[in-house]
């Protein structure tokens, strides 16, 4: 799956998994609901067809230089 295909907030969500944020952190940081939080995570397993969240998320966020340890 190319990078151009996740919107500017999956990104968001994305960096902020990489950086080791529960829901809870992400949905304070980015002011949504928990709710939307997970929709995010989901639409993001979805879109790059990875099975485990955390480890193929972040694999895929290395693999793509989207990684940025500032979360």
């Amino acid at each position: 799956m190319l990078e151009a295909s996740l919107t500017s907030r999956e990104k968001e969500v994305l960096r902020l998994i990489v950086n080791g944020r529960t829901t809870p952190q992400i949905s304070e940081k980015l002011f949504i609901a928990p709710s939307t939080v997970e929709t995010h995570r989901r639409k993001l397993i979805e879109k790059l067809g990875v099975e485990n969240a955390t480890k193929g998320l972040i694999k895929y966020a290395l693999e793509n230089n989207l990684f940025k340890n500032d979360g």
